[in-house]
């Protein structure tokens, strides 16, 4: 049986202290979560060090059964796992769900790619001097990865991070979200009960700051993978010296929806409320900017308005539950005074816009103005802004006057239109007839401008955990 109190025991012999873990909406303490100290943390490096040389020479249909026997333990637990997420972060247990179902074919995913990192022959003879040589590149994995990880997918973007990892040949830190460390810690036990060895993966708890400086001035690790805020990422950068980096970062995803999709409305504007409303907003794919076109403006933001009411707030533990408390005070405190603020320059709450015990009302808003902070930062919350667009361009424009370019999507009936929209919009990526709020676990994934740097996507995230090596062979010698 799957469970993380034996490993919490274990920190717990050398941590600083500890901290509550709440329930943010029960209010209840869950669990007492260790307060890792520097030295755990420095330890547990060397230790992944030491795992390294183990797991880099296991054959990659090693590593790949591994991967995918995880994917059947995780399966096999699946209601647990999701009633760990719901507890730890809130996240209503329909959702939760879709997490763990998530996470089983990100381990799938990582396992097949495990037997596919293959590299290419190079002709070099195409040289001038390159006669009677044969030359062909090989991926080799870098080291110990340390991973930093958000509180709202506490499951799939760990497992983002950590099956790409060991697919390559690596060992992995994980220092997960003060909020919700639980998840990462069941994955772990998940891989150790498929059999991974026991330190090429280390779950470290406590203040993300301070363990993440040790991990970024260790020289034992070779990449550092973060998700979280623009601000802390711009600090990882710049600190990070020649590690390999990956950031994830803040976005408010932009959708456009033409007046030829008139005959689609009722279905776009369900779409749209899910992709806005999941998880209470607090997805970093989140749809946040909806411009729609101002011959079908009306409609749709009547129906939008009708579908947004008709969510049920609740216990996350409830299957009908479809709206929770916020993560904390602290986010619905801000998402009130950005509400205030977009009315205060003109703004028009459609529906919602006021706080319900530790969660806010599904919160539609109108003619924003492109000066508030609900349109020019992520909301991270169930907030949406609808604006009415004349055609196409305004809306093309308004969707690239962002600081952050991650997912954007488009309804269209118009080809011409759509493929305009896919070579102009400056984002990660494009989703014609399609929500931004839409990740498949193998595409490609990263963002421009304040939305991240490199790539994530189980395919992409390996190679960006390996060494590219080069062999020649001169066979005229």
């Amino acid at each position: 049986m799957l469970n993380y109190q034996s490993y919490l025991e274990q920190l717990t012999e050398s941590a600083d202290g500890s901290y509550p873990l709440i329930n943010p909406h029960t209010k209840e303490e869950i669990e007492r979560i260790s307060e890792c100290s520097d030295e755990q943390m420095k330890q547990a490096i060397n230790q992944a060090n030491q795992a390294f040389e183990t797991l880099r020479r296991m054959t990659a249909h090693e590593r790949s059964q591994i991967l995918d026997r995880a994917s059947e333990v995780v399966h096999h637990y699946k209601e647990f796992f999701a009633e760990t997420i719901a507890k730890e972060a809130g996240k209503p247990l329909k959702y939760a769900l879709g997490e763990v179902d998530r996470t089983v074919e990100t381990l799938k995913f990582s396992a097949i790619e495990a037997r596919k990192l293959e590299g290419e022959s190079i002709p070099l003879d195409a040289a001038p001097n390159g006669a009677g040589r044969d030359a062909y590149t090989i991926f080799e994995p870098i080291g110990v990865v340390g991973a930093i990880t958000p509180f709202n997918f506490p499951l799939n973007l760990v497992v983002h991070k950590v099956g790409p990892a060991i697919a390559a040949g690596n060992t992995i830190i994980v220092k997960p979200a003060e909020k919700t460390p639980l998840s990462s810690i069941l994955l772990r036990e998940a891989l150790i009960e498929a059999g991974l060895p026991e330190l090429a993966l280390i779950v470290i708890t406590g203040d993300g700051p301070r363990l993440g400086k040790v991990l970024l001035d260790s020289e034992q690790i070779k990449k550092v993978t973060f998700t979280g805020s623009p601000e802390v990422g711009r600090t990882i950068k710049s600190q990070a010296g020649l590690k390999k980096v990956t950031l994830e970062l803040g976005n408010n995803s932009a959708l456009y929806i033409d007046h030829s999709q008139e005959q689609r409305l009722e279905d776009i504007a369900q779409q749209a409320v899910t992709g806005s409303f999941s998880y209470n907003g607090q997805v970093c794919i989140s749809t946040q900017r909806i411009y729609v076109h101002q011959k079908i403006a009306d409609p749709f933001i009547q129906l939008f308005k009708k579908k947004t009411k008709e969510l049920i707030y609740g216990n996350p533990l409830d299957s009908t539950t479809d709206i929770s408390n916020l993560i904390d005070e602290t986010s619905q405190n801000r998402l009130l005074e950005w509400i205030a603020e977009a009315k205060e320059l003109g703004a028009s709450v459609v529906t919602g816009g006021k706080s319900y015990e530790g969660g806010l009302e599904p919160t539609v808003l109108v003619n924003v103005s492109p000066e508030a902070k609900i349109y020019k930062e992520e909301a991270f919350g169930p907030v949406v802004i609808v604006n009415t667009v004349q055609d196409g361009e305004e809306a093309l424009e308004s969707m690239n006057h962002s600081q952050y370019g991650l997912n954007a999507g488009i309804f269209t009936n118009d080809m011409k239109q759509a493929l305009q929209f896919g070579h102009k919009l400056n984002v990660g990526q494009v989703l014609i007839n399609d929500l931004p709020t839409l990740r498949f676990d193998h595409m490609p994934y990263g963002g421009r401008k304040n939305s991240g740097y490199g790539y994530e996507g189980v395919k992409y995230a390996i190679q960006e955990m390996v060494n590219r090596k080069m062999i020649s062979l001169n066979y005229s010698f």
